[in-house]
């Protein structure tokens, strides 16, 4: 056989061979039922959650949405990957912790954080930059983009992890302990940062823009992904349409905000105005800038071994 009647026959097997793959997807999309959603008290997915963007799309072809709410993204990750959990948005941390434990999960979109988390301390304290910090009982969420702006905080104040005290807190039990003087400082994210700023007689010692680029993530179930990439891309879909509605309409997003979450709306209304919102897809800025978060924790003993971020970046399907 010449060469290009082979390179011919081998293009049109390719061919065939995808649109198969795209064939079983779609049937495979037609057997769904239910898609799960994990979600924080923050972002996107509130927004399409008090607009049923989702159930409008999905219901007139027989798939039903079912929501799970998180206080953060380390547990949303752990119920996604035993396959309790379909999809869900979390910060830049959980997914390398749980990368690191052979979760079965792959990034499926992004977000640029410009605002809205970074460390708090007590508006009368003595801290006036992070380099005090040191000795200091810091509180956060382990594994959490908190986690994150502690480490890469330090390390810009050229502090060390072990010149703090870390103090493992999700965002419910760090507020109180905030509030009442157990923790010197917190590292967390909107709403609860602007709770803390707000309610809890917080002051803002650094925000995350000013330590370093910050990511979001959309995560789904690798299985999911795998079996539902028709359904999988129509979400990320729709829901970058919401982010879209969400930049333009931030006083509607504060008050969707509230009414989903039950956060007061003059908190939501400040996290709203600093909100990123907009989702794009994993390009190779945003898996450099993913992969020195995995490699600074790996530095640090906080993951047991090194991981390729690349290595679960979901692949949309063609059409």
């Amino acid at each position: 056989m010449k060469r290009r009647q082979f390179l011919a026959l081998s293009a049109a097997a390719a061919g065939l061979a995808g649109a198969s793959s795209l064939a079983l997807a779609r049937e495979a999309n037609r057997s769904l039922k239910e898609i799960r959603i994990g979600y924080q008290k923050t972002g996107v997915l509130v927004i399409a959650r008090q607009q049923a963007t989702l159930e409008k799309y999905f219901n007139d072809k027989g798939v039903q949405i079912k929501w799970i709410e998180f206080t953060s993204g380390p547990p949303m990750l752990e119920a996604m990957s035993v396959g309790s959990v379909d999809f869900g948005a979390v910060g830049d941390s959980p997914p390398v912790f749980a990368q690191a434990a052979n979760a079965n999960i792959v990034y499926v979109a992004g977000q640029r954080i410009s605002n809205g988390q970074g460390i708090l301390v007590p508006h009368d304290s003595t801290i006036q930059s992070v380099a005090g910090l040191k000795g200091k009982r810091v509180g956060f969420t382990k594994g959490s983009s908190a986690h994150n702006i502690v480490v890469q905080a330090l390390e810009k104040a050229g502090l060390a992890y072990e010149d703090i005290t870390p103090i493992y807190l999700t965002p419910p039990d760090a507020g109180p302990a905030f509030a009442n003087g157990s923790i010197d400082a917190w590292a967390v994210w909107d709403p609860y940062f602007a709770i803390g700023e707000k309610k809890q007689n917080g002051r803002i010692l650094i925000n995350a823009h000013e330590v370093t680029k910050t990511n979001s993530f959309f995560i789904a179930n690798k299985d999911f992904a795998r079996e539902q990439p028709v359904i999988l891309a129509d979400v990320i879909r729709k829901l970058a349409e919401a982010a879209e509605w969400a930049e333009a309409n931030r006083s509607s997003v504060a008050t969707s905000l509230a009414g989903v979450t039950g956060v007061p709306l003059d908190i939501q209304t400040v996290a709203a105005d600093r909100a990123s919102f907009l989702i794009g897809p994993i390009t190779d800025d945003i898996i450099e800038t993913q992969q020195g978060v995995a490699d600074r924790f790996h530095k640090l003993g906080l993951i047991p071994k090194p991981v390729a971020i690349r290595d679960i970046v979901w692949k949309p399907p063609q059409s």
